[in-house]
């Protein structure tokens, strides 16, 4: 919980885990414990899990907490941990955040409740309520309408960042970037801006946002964070050529639903037991394979420097 009371350290290129399971669909924490090692080796600025590439809505809240504290205690504070903890449920959210705060998470990241499709008014209590609760606990919104029919205004957040002491950011997942500028410049300079978006995280870093937390940084760590890198290092060229270089591997992501196609790909380059993933998802069909190996053909090249992490 080192970074926990400086949340601006929580910056660059966070790696939303996959939640790596056995043939049978048991957690697999051997498989978890390499991939946060092989992340941390590569040079992620920080990791999470819990959120929507965890498949966390296919959990037990006692699978999601256990997932929570295999990766508390894999990382050891050696870079910042960010814990997935919200559900469409109040008491589940609560649960998962204790326990996120017990292993020394950094920050929560919650969800807004999906289904429900809460008022605005609604999901301002809602985060105020979780927040009241664990006064010394930094809490990131999450804002991914694709997944939860329900999106925070920028109103909303700004209200909540002012309002709240410990609301100190939000992870945005949403294509409108014009919903990202309007987001920034409705709340003051203090609120942290990360991107959920793939091709969205390179330019978020020029209208200030602080990193990002993409799901291509599980199968390409190292790519992920050198374009933070060379971007806040002033190397605009270098950022941009990685941004354009992780095209094929963005749209590997997405041939299948997440986190399908990227487990299939971490199980075939060694990383994990097995690419299983629970109902309602299937695993990598062949016609998914035949596209994915067409798409980590493009990127050879990227993925031959990322191969040589370990």
């Amino acid at each position: 919980m080192k970074y926990r009371a400086n949340p601006a350290r929580l910056s660059g290129s966070i790696a939303p885990l996959i939640t790596p399971f056995t043939d049978e669909g048991a957690l697999d924490s051997p498989s978890l414990q390499r991939l946060v090692d092989w992340q941390i080796n590569a040079g992620s600025h920080g990791l999470s899990i819990g959120g929507s590439t965890s498949e966390p809505s296919s959990q037990t809240v006692d699978e999601r907490i256990r997932a929570i504290e295999v990766v508390a205690e894999a990382i050891d504070d050696r870079v910042p941990f960010i814990a997935g903890t919200g559900s469409a449920k109040l008491d589940e959210t609560l649960a998962l955040t204790a326990a996120a705060h017990r292993a020394g998470a950094d920050a929560a990241l919650v969800i807004t409740p999906y289904y429900a499709r809460p008022t605005q008014q609604a999901l301002y209590e809602w985060y105020s309520r979780i927040a009241s609760e664990f006064p010394d606990l930094p809490i990131i919104l999450y804002n991914v309408p694709s997944r939860t029919a329900v999106e925070l205004s920028p109103l909303t957040v700004a209200r909540l960042h002012r309002d709240v002491a410990n609301v100190v950011g939000i992870k945005e997942t949403t294509k409108d970037f014009e919903h990202f500028s309007r987001v920034i410049d409705a709340a003051d300079d203090g609120l942290l801006v990360w991107s959920g978006i793939e091709l969205l995280c390179l330019p978020l870093l020029a209208l200030g946002g602080i990193g990002y937390i993409s799901a291509t940084a599980n199968i390409a760590p190292r790519a992920s964070a050198r374009m933070y890198e060379c971007w806040m290092a002033g190397d605009h060229d270098e950022a941009r050529r990685i941004h354009y270089a992780l095209h094929p591997l963005v749209d590997l992501l997405f041939v299948e639903t997440n986190p399908t196609t990227a487990k299939w790909v971490l199980e075939t380059e060694g990383r994990i037991s097995s690419a299983h993933v629970r109902p309602p998802l299937v695993e990598t069909t062949t016609e998914g394979v035949s596209r994915i190996s067409q798409l980590l053909t493009e990127a050879d090249a990227l993925m031959t420097l990322e191969r040589e992490i370990r």
